[in-house]
């Protein structure tokens, strides 16, 4: 195993010679900083960006997002996807508020409603300088191409023992800057296609570089196998507004995000022209809609089952949590 000195000592070196500027990192604070670890789950940080900075425009503190309407955060979150987030982010303010105070200790972080082990230890040793390593899929590509490890990332057991790497290297005296340098370098130099070993800071120390193997690792065995869907979604427009149905509290992932009806929602609705085809991409399901031109009188509304509809003008759609197919199939058809 590489030398833990000698790691952390060249990653937090080439991390000060210049890194990527992004607003999360002038901060200290740890409301900031929980905000931003949250948002980059999953999403990259160049799409996180402006999400972030609108969001703590909007709630600048903790208490004024435990205050908020969930509609609210949700508007805000809207195109950001994975919205269980911001419930869990609004769910956890109004926890910390009643608490009287941010948790300052790795345990109470990750008992946070949305807060897994790496966000955790994110955000407790960028707030609070614990030494806890982070471990995602970045780092997980570092560890496996530095220790020359082809074993499966999907087995928790390969996980742990890549957890256990990573906690090696880490420097205990900056466990922040550590943790920041190491997700940099996966995010822009140890790349997965490609990487950039030439001006990798642990060039000399990566086996899988030394052995020609970097671009065959990490080795990940199950892979999901992408799900398709097709379906149509209806743009129905009276008098400038354009019709838009509420999606209901069972739907747990898109609950209280605004849609377009489909089909299935106005079935007695007249098809007109197609406007063409969106695709939208959420984990390993792969939708394709297409977009027609659709008009229903007042009495078939007034009959349909399911979920509330209601009138929107064009304007209005930045003032509601508006799903991203649906603004997909807006921008398709000139609404917006």
């Amino acid at each position: 195993m590489a030398a833990r000195h000698r790691v952390s000592h060249l990653l937090i070196e080439w991390y000060g010679r210049g890194h990527r500027d992004l607003p999360w990192r002038r901060t200290s604070d740890p409301y900031r900083i929980w905000v931003s670890e949250i948002m980059l789950q999953q999403t990259r940080a160049q799409a996180v960006m402006p999400y972030f900075e609108r969001f703590l425009d909007r709630f600048p503190t903790v208490e004024a997002l435990a205050e908020s309407a969930v509609e609210d955060v949700l508007t805000l979150w809207s195109g950001l996807g994975y919205y269980s987030r911001a419930r869990n982010l609004r769910q956890a303010a109004r926890r910390i508020v009643d608490a009287g105070a941010f948790p300052r200790e790795y345990a109470a972080i990750r008992a946070l409603p949305g807060v897994g082990d790496y966000t955790a230890a994110a955000i407790s040793s960028i707030a609070f300088g614990l030494p806890h390593a982070v471990l995602d899929g970045n780092v997980l590509r570092v560890v496996a191409r530095v220790e020359n490890d082809a074993a499966d990332i999907a087995s928790p057991r390969t996980r742990e023992r890549f957890r256990e790497a990573a906690q090696s290297w880490l420097d205990p005296r900056s466990p922040g800057l550590f943790n920041q340098a190491l997700m940099e370098l996966g995010a822009t130099v140890c790349l997965p296609r490609n990487p950039l070993c030439l001006v990798c800071p642990l060039e000399s120390l990566c086996r899988a570089r030394q052995e020609g193997a970097a671009a065959q690792l990490p080795v990940k065995l199950r892979k999901t196998a992408p799900v398709r869907i097709e379906g149509v979604l209806l743009i129905v427009r009276r008098r400038g507004r354009v019709l838009l149905r509420q999606r209901e509290a069972g739907d747990r992932r898109m609950a209280g995000f605004w849609d377009l009806p489909t089909p299935g929602d106005l079935p007695r609705v007249r098809i007109g022209d197609t406007f063409g085809e969106i695709r939208h991409t959420i984990t390993h399901h792969h939708y394709t809609f297409t977009v027609q031109a659709a008009t229903a009188r007042a009495a078939v509304l007034s009959r349909s089952p399911g979920p509330p509809f209601r009138w929107f003008a064009p304007a209005q759609c930045a003032e509601i949590p508006l799903s991203t197919s649906a603004r997909k199939a807006l921008v398709l058809s000139k609404v917006l």
